[in-house]
This record gives C-alpha cells, sequence and structure tokens, in this order.
C-alpha cells in the first residue's frame, strides 16, 4: 500500500531564460554526463527563484517513479528531528540514551552514555569508523541497543565517522517521541505540505523505518525538499522549519576533512547534508543528489547510476553554475549574479551563462532535447536465429556471481526469463528488511523479454508489444505473483547467445545477462549464464526486493 493518495500539485515551471538561465548551460551539463563512461544518469530537475527550468528523465525511467535514494534519505529523516524539536518532543542536548530508558542499566560505557542527540545528528558520536556491522553482531534485533554498547573511541562531538546507526538512531527517537513511523510522521508536516505524494521506506526485521537509508521517492520529492531549505523553511508563504534548523542542519558541526579525501566530501557535515564547494547536499550512494545553492538560488536534483559521484558534481559546477548567472524577469526573485532584467547581459568574468545569441531557440531545443532522453538500449533480436526449441525451457546455471540459475521459456505472449539470485547467506537479513512480509522465495523473478519487431534505435518502446532493440517497460513477478517494476533490452545477439539487461526501476541498478545454449557439438548438457551488476545493490537484497516496499 502507498502512505497517502497521489498528488497533483506542480511547481511552477519557466523557460530557463526567463529565470536567468542560460539553456546552453543545461544542455553542456546534460552532453557531459551522457558522455562520461562511468556514470548513467536517470533523471535531472534544475529550479531556479523557485520555478522548474529543467526536467527530464532518461527513459526508461520516469517522472512518476519513486527510485531509492540511499543515503539521500538522511536528509529526510533529519528533517523529521526538526519537527520534533520544533514541537518540544526532542532537544537537541538530550542524551540519546534517555529516549531508550529500557537499554540504561546495559549501557554502561561513559562516552556512550554522554552522547547527545546533537552528535548523532551529526555523525560526530565518538566513532572513528562505521559502527554498523559491529552493532548488529552486539544485537542483531536492535541496532540502537548494539550501537550504544559500541563504546565510541573519542568524546562525542569531537570527531566526524560516517555511521550508520548514528542516522538509525535519530531515526528511532523521531518514532519512539512521536508514536509514528517516520513517514506517517512527516505526512501532514512535510509530504502534505510540499504537494510531495506517496513514498515508501525500507524497515528492518525490528519493523523501524531505517533513517539512513531505504527512502523512494521522485526526482519531484528531492527538488521540492531541497525548495523547502532554500526558501529557509517557508512553503507557500507558512513557515514549517523555523529558520534556526535550516542553518543549523545545513552548517558544518565538525570537521571532516581527514575521514574523506573527495573534495565534497571534506567541506564539513551538518544535520545529515553535506557541505559542498557550492552550497550544500543531501546524497546517495550511486548518484542520488539534492543541491542547494544558496547563492544562485537554484536546486538541483539528480538520480543516476554511477560510483563516481565527484565527477557528477563536478559537472554541475562546470557546466550548470556559469548558465546561473543574470536575474529573473518580470515576477521572478533576483539572484545576486549577473545583469540585465532578461538575463541578456553578459556575465562579470564573461563566462557562458548570459551572454546569448538567440534564447529563444536555445531554450526550445533544450526542452525538445529533455522531452527525448533514453538510455540506449542493447541490440538483439526478439526470436532466436534458428532452433528455438533448443532454448524453450533451458536452464543455465552460473558457479559464481549474483545469479545462480535462469530458465528461459516461452509463453502465450513472447518469452520469459526467471532469474534466481544466489542464495549465499549474505542477502536473507537484507530482504527481511526490504520485504518483512514475504510469503514465498523472493529471491527469483519472472521477467519478460522484449517481442520481436522492427525497433533498433532509440528505444522509446513500452508494452506488452515492444519491439527487440528497444525497452520493454513491464512488470517482472515474483514467485508470489507481486510485481517488480523493470525495464527490459536486448534480445539474442547470434546463434547461442542471448544478452539483456534488466532495469530494477526503482532504484538505480541494472543487471547484465549474458546467456548460452548447450552446444550441442561440444556435447553440453547444459546453458551457461553469465550476470554481473552494472552498480551493485548494498545489502546484498534478493532479487524480489528490488522495489519500493509498499507492494
Amino acid at each position: 500500500m502507498t502512505d497517502a493518495p497521489a498528488r497533483t500539485d506542480a511547481l511552477p515551471r519557466s523557460a530557463p531564460r526567463d529565470q536567468g538561465v542560460d539553456a546552453r548551460g543545461v544542455a553542456a551539463l546534460l552532453d557531459a554526463l551522457e558522455a562520461a563512461p562511468g556514470i548513467e544518469p536517470h533523471s535531472l530537475m534544475v529550479l531556479r527563484h523557485g520555478h522548474v527550468v529543467a526536467e527530464g528523465w532518461w527513459h526508461p525511467y520516469a517522472a512518476d517513479g519513486v527510485q531509492l535514494l540511499y543515503s539521500l534519505s538522511k536528509s529526510f529523516t533529519s528533517t523529521a528531528l526538526g519537527f520534533a524539536v520544533a514541537e518540544g518532543l526532542v532537544s537537541l542536548d538530550d542524551t540519546v540514551l534517555s529516549h531508550f530508558p529500557d537499554l540504561d542499566a546495559d549501557v554502561v560505557d561513559p562516552r556512550s552514555r554522554a552522547m547527545l542527540v546533537r552528535h548523532v545528528a551529526a555523525m560526530a558520536s565518538g566513532h572513528l569508523t562505521e559502527t554498523h556491522e559491529r552493532a548488529l553482531e552486539t544485537d542483531p534485533a536492535d541496532l540502537v541497543r548494539g550501537f550504544l554498547l559500541t563504546p565510541p573511541d573519542r568524546e562525542p562531538g569531537t570527531v566526524f565517522a560516517y555511521n550508520q546507526p548514528c542516522t538509525y538512531t535519530v531515526a528511532a527517537i523521531v518514532a519512539a517521541r512521536s508514536g509514528e513511523s517516520l513517514t506517517q510522521y512527516l505526512r501532514p508536516r512535510l509530504l502534505d505540505p510540499l504537494g510531495i505524494g506517496p513514498v515508501a521506506w525500507q524497515r528492518d526485521s525490528s519493523g523501524r523505518e531505517i533513517g539512513y537509508s531505504g527512502l523512494h521517492a521522485t526526482t519531484d520529492a528531492i527538488a521540492r525538499l531541497g525548495q523547502l531549505y532554500l526558501q529557509g523553511g517557508v512553503w507557500d508563504g507558512i513557515r514549517l522549519l523555523s529558520q534556526e534548523w535550516v542553518d543549523d542542519a545545513t552548517r558544518s558541526h565538525v570537521d571532516n576533512a581527514v575521514a574523506n579525501t573527495a573534495a565534497d566530501w571534506r567541506q564539513g557535515y551538518g544535520f545529515q547534508f553535506w557541505r559542498s564547494q557550492h552550497g550544500y547536499r543531501g546524497d546517495g550512494a550511486y548518484g542520488q543528489f539534492c543541491l542547494v545553492l544558496p547563492e544562485q538560488d537554484a536546486v538541483v536534483a539528480i538520480t543516476a547510476a554511477t560510483t563516481d559521484m565527484g565527477s557528477v558534481l563536478e559537472a554541475v559546477y562546470a557546466h550548470l553554475l556559469p548558465a546561473l548567472g543574470g536575474r529573473a524577469s518580470d515576477g521572478g526573485r533576483a539572484s545576486s549574479g549577473g545583469q540585465g532584467s532578461d538575463g541578456g547581459q553578459e556575465s562579470g568574468d564573461g563566462r557562458p551563462g548570459t551572454d546569448r545569441t538567440d534564447p529563444e531557440a536555445a531554450d526550445r531545443d533544450l526542452a525538445e532535447r529533455l522531452a527525448r532522453l533514453a538510455l540506449p538500449p542493447l541490440p538483439g533480436d526478439g526470436e532466436p536465429p534458428s532452433a528455438a526449441e533448443r532454448w524453450d525451457g533451458l536452464t543455465a546455471g552460473s558457479p559464481d556471481g549474483p545469479v545462480a540459475e535462469v530458465t528461459l521459456a516461452r509463453g502465450d505472449d513472447g518469452w520469459e526469463l526467471t532469474v534466481r539470485g544466489r542464495r549465499d547467506g549474505t542477502d536473507a537479513g537484507a530482504d527481511a528488511a526490504a520485504d518483512p512480509d514475504a510469503a514465498t522465495d523472493p529471491h527469483a523473478v519472472t521477467v519478460p523479454l522484449p517481442r520481436p519487431g522492427s525497433g533498433t534505435g532509440s528505444g522509446a518502446g513500452t508494452g506488452a508489444g515492444a519491439a527487440a532493440g528497444g525497452w520493454l517497460v513491464a512488470d517482472a513477478h515474483r514467485a508470489d505473483g507481486t510485481a517488480v517494476p523493470v525495464a527490459v533490452t536486448g534480445g539474442w545477439t547470434g546463434r547461442g547467445t542471448l544478452l539483456v539487461d534488466v532495469v530494477f526501476r526503482e532504484t538505480p541498478h541494472r543487471l547484465r545477462l549474458e546467456i548460452a545454449a548447450p552446444d550441442e557439438a561440444a556435447g553440453s548438457a547444459g546453458g551457461a549464464v553469465g550476470a554481473r551488476w552494472l552498480t551493485e545493490p548494498l545489502g546484498a537484497p534478493a532479487l524480489g526486493a528490488l522495489r519500493a516496499p509498499w507492494r
């Protein structure tokens, strides 16, 4: 079930030039993201002066689809804490232990007992390294207890360590004091006022929403959160968060220069927000970003699949920042950069962003490009080139990798591929957290394959009849019949080889499968499958858990 009815109130839209944005800079950012070999962009939204000036989703990702935000979830958890502080449910100067009185007798380490809410909010618990595994080993049933029984190495508040149990503990405090889950608590305070539609948050085996990761939300929701902070906690003229909280959450509380090497990860850390070379941000694994740029009065929301997150930010700085010169035309709020009411003057440093020969044409070109964004599909045919009977019913195994076995079958609606994830003992807990109510094996999913047709180009095909050579946007199904949203591309590339990519659309993840049929001439009795993640899901979840947990 979803947590709320779908919302329809849209953010205001504007042509880039009307908000002092050079569309060519946005196009250059698209060029950079698409050209980078290690970056697969999934969505982009740019807001300037409170208006959406650019937005696009790379098919098969779509505007109405939620995405696993990974650690960008932390910024939503921080916001919940901000509301709890304002309502007097929590004080930043409370000891953490005071919110878990049942643990008082167990926790004897003086540093653990002295740890304050502000310390865990700022990743300054006093631990020098991540404690997640140690805390779970100490108490697999209660991460807060395991965390508090892991003695800090230094005095709380003195050192930074990126530490998932810190955020989990913040989430647990808010839930305990409010009597609601994070999602329930945020719905009337944040999500509804901002016009954010349904979201879903992963729970662990204790039933808690985990806080440090696991939130599934749209790119639009990311952008709205950033805009709320940019506006100092005010939305539609109504104050939701105090200015004091916004300032406190987004300033640096502890030096993290030693703990990280990449420039944007050593600018300081707030309350579940990173300080950036420009502005501040929430971010999540594999390229999920909410970048707030106060000097430019702008917000940038990005979802992607990459292990090179620093290059995404550098591309924004190199191409988008120069495009944010000038100021809005009539009706927009003025920015501090550039000159001229129509954004047509040259900026002070002569960079592109305000020197336009035809800004109207640039806006049109950008809008057309954003509307046709798509990830390149794999080539392939919808039918085997010969001997289809060798493929129908084929089972192919793999001795290693994320997939243990695949089975191919021809049904009434075309070919289907059942993929069975490997049971290596590492994913049971993660799957239980992602989908605790699964009644049957979640490790296997049955995926439809693109059908025969003429699609060989950009591959924007959807539905049951989508052609090979394009993208089939559909649902895979678990053994219990429940849906896992996917997109599939690929087909038979030659005799004996089936190459398929499966995108799990509510996550950043793509699984590549290469399947070979038995070689009769060589006397082979069974097929073989090679499988690899283009970005590997964190926590080794079961394949059937790669979806929003409301399903």
